[in-house]
């Protein structure tokens, strides 16, 4: 059910009934793009019945889907249109467009061809574990995570306030550990696929794709200063994913005891989203804790403690732009 986690821990809420739940997202339900409209986004039935509940409450996981669509016309239609005008102008009057009059004459030529365009959809899955506090965004862009979280506070209210969740270590620097000592955290196995990357300028990249880990040649690269950005790892043989320099967690999938185990669970389309809801959610809240604890455990704010060293320490998905995002309790 989710292929990539973002995971962000809520500070502040007082949570709304189900009710009031669904009747906010009932106002904020999707509608398709206008003929010149370029994108537009709104929440859906996470169930894919259109006539389904918005909120979805699985054993007291409520799962949430916000669909997104574009309109855009491509690039180079709308300079071949915009010079032919530029050059028809030209030829009438002597003088050729630039500067405002030009990007006038483009906004002109996109709002027209807007209605030709195709749209695209795509749609974004969040789980709220509201008794744990964390809302996971299946997606591994922290820029797509900051727009989903921003219309879901300014939906749901109640003083609702995330953060990114941080732990002592970064990642990079727990990978290298892991890595150069050939010894995964407990629970944890590492896969046989890396990517090591130089920290300057010219970004030197070592890739491996299906390689064993366990050999001085990843160590060697370490030594010489590269850091690990992506690392598959497992856990408990049971879930798979891909671990970044970011926190995120990418390419997630269930292994086969795991998917053996929810077959008894119907293959009904009402019994087959909750079975796979039970099934990601709960491995899902039970990895995402033991992979915090490899990480050092959560980052414990101390006024005592310098900015330079949280900086030094944090996971790297905490940083980002200096203004923090409207989801984020600034103080």
């Amino acid at each position: 059910m989710f292929k990539n986690a973002l995971v962000f821990q809520i500070d502040q809420w007082e949570q709304p009934t189900l009710a009031q739940f669904e009747m906010r997202l009932d106002a904020a339900r999707f509608v398709p793009c206008g003929a010149t409209q370029p994108e537009s986004a709104g929440w859906v039935p996470p169930r894919g019945d259109k006539h389904a509940v918005l909120a979805e409450n699985v054993g007291g996981q409520i799962i949430l889907k916000l669909c997104t669509e574009t309109r855009a016309v491509p690039g180079t239609v709308v300079k071949t249109e915009l010079e032919a005008q530029l050059d028809k102008i030209e030829q009438d009057t002597g003088r050729r467009l630039k500067g405002k009059k030009a990007r006038e004459i483009k906004e002109e030529i996109i709002h027209t061809l807007l209605p030709r365009a195709f749209p695209k959809r795509g749609h974004t899955l969040v789980w709220l574990d509201v008794k744990a506090g964390l809302v996971l965004v299946d997606t591994g862009s922290m820029k797509k995570a900051d727009g989903v979280l921003t219309r879901l506070s300014e939906l749901l209210g109640g003083g609702l306030k995330m953060s990114p969740l941080q732990t002592t270590l970064s990642p990079a620097t727990a990978m290298a550990a892991w890595l150069s000592e050939q010894e995964a955290p407990a629970g944890f196995t590492l896969d046989r696929d890396c990517e090591l990357k130089q920290p300057d300028s010219e970004k030197a990249t070592v890739r491996y794709a299906r390689h064993t880990l366990d050999i001085a040649e990843v160590g060697e690269h370490i030594k010489q200063g590269k850091l690990p950005t992506q690392l598959g790892m497992t856990w408990a043989s049971r879930v798979s994913f891909v671990l970044t320099e970011a926190g995120t967690m990418k390419k997630i999938k269930l292994l086969d005891v795991v998917l053996e185990s929810g077959k008894s669970g119907g293959s009904g389309d009402e019994q087959g989203f909750d079975t796979d809801v039970a099934l990601a959610t709960g491995e899902l809240a039970r990895l995402i804790p033991e992979l915090v604890a490899a990480l050092g455990g959560p980052l414990v704010r101390d006024a005592s403690t310098p900015a330079a060293v949280e900086a030094a320490t944090a996971a790297p998905a905490a940083a980002g732009s200096q203004t923090a995002p409207p989801w984020e309790d600034a103080a």
